[in-house]
């Protein structure tokens, strides 16, 4: 790796500086405030360490919990970093620890079957051989759509496009994993309509703000579900190929069919899919069971996101979310212990700006952890490659998932490895339809092929 390489500075932007220039201008700065001492403090961003006494270290700002590391040689130091150890999830021996979070584009046709050009999009990032790519999130049926342009797993077109996409990353020597999904109440009742002809259900008739109010599902309809469920996933597995898929309760975050469910802020139900944690678990749980009896437990990941604020949901209390996530996830690994995966977004991440937050004392996921290990756990929000080491070397059971960086950057492993720097993403580009399709979504350079 050359000076030049290893020596930058990743600002909060994603751009990168020159770390020796700014570490001349801070050496020149406490030289004349008269703060050097021989106690060292290493200061983030860089590979070099500043000497500055107490006094100075008085004067920083503390850093949040969630941006905080010890002083210590970073972990991508070491000769055989954990990051970059094989692990075996599910059926699948992966090479290193670092996975494609799912990722909405909005790149398929009106008929939700997707182009040619998701094969070249999801083949760049399959470059790095032994990775698992996890799909953008997928209809399960038309009534569980109304977003166009998302792709769906239902029909022989859309099965048959899918296999093209799974055919090219085997060929890349990797995984992929299709995520499954239901809007329920945050569906567009007109696309529902036009497509359909199908109503904006829910748990409950509780709307989003402006939006449409749901009908609540029907018992029978609740089972309908189950059985869409456990079709997409057979489609995928079966027919296209697919290494496996993710029964997600959030997609991208959080607020969809099941998690609508799950919480107490959109279920009010009085049945016996209402009331309890065991009520309000009981749909989710039997999507995860009929998934597994379609495919295996094995070819089935699990994704929560117990923090998160993303369509007004978020249950009132600290007490209140772990209690009802634990039971969830306690359940899970008790009826299910082989699944091949729990997916979990950190606390810390809000999707409301894709951005690291502060965080109240308590809202973490060690709860997650004290059940779930040593079973593999996949975790997302805001990693950089600095934190995706530590947080490996300190869970043996982890995988770190990385969503917009990979949009960015299809040779995002081996940036990581080699500490190259990234290519920063254009927000303005995550779901462009249409006729600019391609623009940030195939256009992104590998390391060393920039214009």
């Amino acid at each position: 790796m050359s000076h030049s390489q290893r020596d930058r500075v990743v600002l909060n932007d994603g751009s990168t500086r020159s770390a020796p220039l700014i570490n001349l201008c801070c050496s020149a700065l406490l030289a004349i405030a008269g703060l050097a001492s021989t106690q060292p403090v290493q200061l983030r961003g860089s590979h070099h360490v500043f000497l500055l006494s107490d006094s100075a270290r008085s004067h920083l700002p503390a850093p949040s919990a969630a941006a905080s590391h010890p002083a210590k040689p970073k972990t991508k130091m070491t000769a055989d970093p954990l990051l970059f150890r094989p692990i075996r999830v599910g059926r699948m021996s992966l090479k290193h620890r670092i996975a494609m979070a799912p990722l909405t584009r909005y790149r398929a046709d009106e008929k939700h079957v997707h182009h040619d050009l998701a094969v070249e999009y999801y083949g760049q990032r399959a470059c790095c051989a032994g990775s698992l790519l996890i799909t953008e999130a997928t209809f399960i049926d038309p009534v569980a759509g109304g977003y166009t342009h998302a792709p769906g797993c239902y029909n022989a077109a859309q099965v048959a496009a899918w296999k093209k996409i799974v055919d090219e990353v085997h060929a890349k020597g990797s995984f992929i994993y299709l995520q499954l999904w239901a809007l329920g109440r945050a569906a567009k009742p007109e696309v529902l309509q036009e497509e359909s002809a199908a109503d904006v259900v829910s748990a409950s008739d509780i709307p989003l703000e402006g939006g449409a109010t749901p009908r609540p599902l029907r018992k029978e309809e609740i089972q309908d579900y189950v059985k869409y469920y456990a079709r997409a996933a057979k489609l995928f597995v079966e027919e296209a190929g697919g290494d496996g898929v993710e029964v997600h309760k959030f997609v991208r975050a959080n607020g969809y069919l099941l998690d609508q469910f799950l919480q107490t802020n959109t279920n009010i139900r009085t049945d016996e899919y209402g009331g309890s944690v065991e009520n309000r678990a009981r749909f989710p749980l039997e999507v995860a069971q009929a998934v597994v009896a379609a495919v295996g437990a094995d070819r089935v990941g699990i994704r929560i996101s117990p923090f998160s604020t993303f369509q007004e949901m978020k249950m009132p209390t600290t007490a209140e979310i772990k209690a009802t996530f634990g039971y969830f996830v306690e359940e899970l690994a008790k009826r299910h212990p082989d699944l091949a995966y729990l997916h979990s977004v950190e606390a810390r991440f809000s999707e409301t700006g894709h951005k690291i937050v502060d965080v109240p004392e308590g809202e973490n996921l060690d709860f997650i952890h004290a059940i779930w290990a040593p079973r593999p756990l996949l975790l997302a929000g805001g990693f950089t490659a600095d934190t995706a080491y530590d947080t490996a070397e300190q869970h043996s059971n982890v995988v770190i998932a990385f969503g917009r960086y990979w949009i960015s950057n299809p040779d995002l492993v081996r940036r990581i490895k080699e500490d190259l720097p990234f290519t920063p993403y254009d927000r303005s580009t995550f779901y462009t339809k249409g006729a600019d399709k391609y623009k940030g979504y195939t256009d992104y350079p590998f390391y060393g092929e920039e214009k």
